[in-house]
């Protein structure tokens, strides 16, 4: 059974790329471009779900339009993808 999970990216002020799970607690990541962040994101939920069960879904509103956005991650899709 594969699980999805949002995740809010958002730039900072330096440039880097932010990826945070609200359903998974302590679950973010960062790099520089998107492509990394998506590996690293799915690594991290990996990791976060081998500690805790996902939390209740909380609404995140007023993001639209800030430079935020949400995917939808599913960490067996790049599981043959991860660099040596």
């Amino acid at each position: 059974m594969n699980r999805e999970f949002s995740v809010i990216i958002e730039k900072d002020a330096d440039g880097y790329f932010v990826a945070s799970v609200p359903t998974l607690k302590g679950c973010h990541t960062q790099a520089k471009s998107l492509d990394v962040l998506m590996k690293r994101v799915k690594e991290a939920i990996d990791l976060c779900l081998e500690v805790e069960d996902p939390v209740a879904t909380e609404a995140v509103k007023g993001l639209a339009g800030q430079g935020s956005g949400w995917r939808t991650i599913c960490p067996a899709d790049y599981q043959d993808r991860h660099e040596p």
